[in-house]
């Protein structure tokens, strides 16, 4: 049994080696040029370009799940990939995935970052375990409501740009010039608090993590936009007020959620343990 995911997901490149989870790459659009997320080298100076992004092709995805079917002695695929809400990649997994009779199932994260990742990661070591197509899939589809995602944005511009985020959201987020927190929520992102600095803004994105954890454990991971000071002192605050969770996978957003994004977005992923 073999895990397929995106770029999308940061997974650490330990952890995709570890657990054999093969990954499709996004694609960046820059000019005339079509680059491959995590493939292809980026502009030094991107997020102050003209950038658009798109999902894996069918005939990308299709191409990774016939290899990883025929690597896994015909056991099955998972593929777990970003939110239908963020991304095309999921619609053109599910068409890609009917040329195989069933063999590769498709799981939306409704997430992205390790949102996608942490998804992934579950299915892996289900698959490890030695469940059977189905099971992995059902463990990977149990996970999705485990996860929980926030984010502190410097502007809402790239989001509403793009179409990420509504132009409510986005008229309630610019008043005032607040700082946007936002979290993604059923896969679509959704502003969670208006407030007035960015420090505020990643206490209150820390004060809502701690919420959702509450007694229970959970795997982390703490994202970033070219901020990578900023990452560190949050993973930080977390290991202190979250000891019992284990230190949190610290990780760029990468070029394909950057662009949307915005230099200098923090934010944390968190999956929760199963009871």
């Amino acid at each position: 049994m073999i895990v397929v995911t995106d770029s999308s997901a940061r997974l650490p490149d330990d952890a995709v080696a570890e657990w054999g989870i093969r990954v499709v790459p996004l694609h960046v659009l820059v000019g005339g040029d079509d680059l491959r997320d995590g493939v292809d080298e980026v502009p030094a100076d991107l997020y102050q370009r003209h950038v658009t992004t798109a999902g894996a092709s069918p005939t990308e995805l299709a191409a990774m799940y016939r290899a990883a079917l025929s690597d896994s002695g015909g056991d099955g695929v998972v593929a777990v990939h970003i939110s239908t809400e963020l991304s095309s990649t999921i619609g053109a997994a599910e068409h890609a995935a009917r040329e195989f009779d069933g063999a590769v199932r498709v799981v939306d994260s409704k997430s992205a970052g390790m949102g996608t990742g942490f998804v992934a990661l579950a299915a892996a070591r289900a698959a490890r375990h030695g469940d059977d197509l189905n099971a992995v899939a059902a463990q990977a589809e149990s996970t999705v409501p485990k996860v929980h995602a926030f984010l502190v944005v410097q502007r809402l511009e790239n989001l509403r740009r793009s179409g990420r985020i509504s132009a409510t959201a986005f008229r309630l987020g610019t008043a005032l010039a607040l700082k946007p927190l936002l979290r993604i929520d059923s896969g679509k992102l959704v502003l969670a608090q208006r407030i007035r600095t960015t420090s505020k803004a990643i206490v209150a994105m820390v004060e809502q993590v701690l919420e959702v954890v509450g007694e229970r454990r959970a795997a982390l991971a703490v994202h970033h936009v070219d901020n990578p000071a900023a990452a560190a002192e949050v993973a930080a605050t977390l290991a202190g007020a979250l000891p019992g969770c284990g230190p949190a996978i610290v990780t760029d957003l990468g070029p394909v959620l950057g662009v949307h994004l915005g230099p200098g977005a923090v934010g944390v992923v968190l999956a929760l343990a199963s009871d």
